[in-house]
């Protein structure tokens, strides 16, 4: 039962890359029937939904990919779990149980205290939050209540059960996750659709997701434990719990608040922002960042195939072939970047009258703003992708710093001096550009080509 982790290969790239356009195409796809079905009030508790999803999922907190990567630590042989490097062990197909099903236990301890926390806090400050949006909302707003108690036990129940991404990957089952990522997809894309014609409004879209990640989990239990694994795992003594989380948690600490300080940057806008501007704004907004940041995902596609092969570029100190992906990652961003961006801006507002939407994208002059601040984002992230490939994270207390300095200026300009708009715009773009933005690109560009 070993073989997972070796057999890595060509397929699942593959795969991986053909889930990364079903969860873009899904999204883009789906939004001329939102846009066309729902008013911009609608769209704009849509949008503030979707921040909140992705507030919910940072509370991870970094554990699943650190989870991930130790489950592969024990499919390869090891005995024990560090919190700095790894036991080196030779090739062997004998696995620890005990230590798999501890910290199979430790994954559900710590998924659990998480989803409680989540639940607490939307029960409190998230429905206060949303009743406070709500008083500006003239719609039904029975319809949002529901969308919102839906959202609360769909985000609860996915955090929950994030464990079971970690034991696919950590398996070597990355082939088989992203043909059940691919599933979901469909499922919330087809259920979403359906659900919107018949008038469901903001329920439409948090049912299909709610069914959706049902479907996932479904799928992953299967796929995970079979009927070989639970007899495997059925161990008189499983290795304690707490001292794997001991082990495991500086690590993913560090990445989690590294990630959160990203959530700051790019979410907290529309967060702060829904309580300064009107829905129709926040609306306006929401959907013109969502384009652009299709243009993002789209432009770090080749980035993303290649994460694997720059970690082995890294250690056979292979600077020839980092140099090769660099470039084309950059010349990827670039034409993506110049190509869409084109487009949103000559094609948008066309686009949104031919499918009736009462919501518009921002006028041509932010866009453009917009697209650079994007683009620059862009390259600094995939420049750090470049750095921690070596195992460094020289970036974790400057994400947060400008994390930080993102929300002070979103208040400063929102608040104090009532930029609208412009100040949801500016205050990301400024925050980054003052250090993130030139500083990681440089990095790279002189280790791979000044130094000796």
């Amino acid at each position: 039962m070993g073989a997972g982790v070796e057999n890595i290969g060509k397929k699942d790239v593959i795969w991986s890359n053909v889930a990364k356009i079903f969860k873009i195409g899904s999204g883009f796809f789906l939004l001329p029937f939102i846009l066309h079905k729902m008013p911009s009030e609608t769209v704009g508790i849509w949008n503030i939904f979707t921040a909140i999803t992705s507030l919910v999922t940072l509370l991870d907190f970094g554990f699943r990919p650190t989870f991930a990567r130790n489950v592969s630590y024990i499919f390869s042989g090891v005995t024990e779990l560090k919190k700095e490097g790894v036991v080196q062990t030779k090739a062997t197909d004998k696995i620890d149980y005990s230590l798999l099903l501890g910290t199979i236990n430790a994954m559900k301890k710590f998924y659990r205290r998480m989803a409680l926390c989540v639940l607490i806090l939307l029960l409190t400050v998230g429905t206060a939050y949303f009743y406070l949006i709500l008083g500006k909302y003239s719609g039904n707003h029975t319809d949002a209540s529901i969308a919102w108690i839906l959202l609360i036990c769909i985000s609860c129940y996915n955090l929950y059960t994030l464990y079971y991404d970690a034991l696919l990957m950590g398996k070597g089952y990355v082939k088989q996750n992203q043909q059940i990522t691919i599933i979901g997809q469909i499922t919330y894309f087809s259920v979403a659709i359906t659900l919107i014609y018949i008038g469901f409004g903001l329920t439409a879209i948090i049912c299909s997701k709610l069914l959706s990640v049902l479907i996932r989990r479904y799928l992953s239990y299967k796929t995970f434990f079979t009927n070989d694994m639970a007899i495997c795992l059925s161990v008189p003594s499983p290795k304690d719990d707490k001292e794997i989380l001991a082990a495991i948690s500086p690590n993913a600490i560090k990445v989690g608040l590294t990630n959160f300080g990203g959530f700051l940057v790019s979410k907290s806008s529309v967060l702060l922002g829904s309580a300064f501007l009107s829905l129709e704004e926040v609306a306006c907004y929401g959907i013109t960042i969502q384009v652009i940041e299709i243009l993002s995902q789209c432009g770090n596609v080749i980035y993303k195939s290649y994460v694997p092969k720059l970690a082995q570029f890294r250690v056979h100190k292979d600077i020839v072939s980092l140099r090769r992906i660099y470039l084309l990652c950059i010349a990827m961003m670039v034409v993506i970047y110049l190509i869409g961006g084109t487009c949103l801006i000559v094609f948008g507002d066309w686009a949104m009258s031919i499918i009736g939407s009462d919501t518009k994208f921002l006028e041509k002059s932010v866009i453009v703003v917009l697209l650079i601040i994007s683009y620059l984002e862009c390259n600094h992230a995939m420049s750090s992708g470049f750095i921690s490939a070596d195992n460094r994270i020289p970036f974790f207390i400057p994400s947060i710093i400008s994390g930080v300095a993102t929300v002070f200026l979103l208040w400063l300009f929102l608040d104090i001096f009532h930029l609208s708009l412009w100040g949801m715009i500016l205050a990301p773009g400024i925050s980054q550009l003052a250090y993130q933005n030139w500083k990681w690109p440089s990095v790279v560009i002189k280790e791979l080509y000044f130094n000796k």
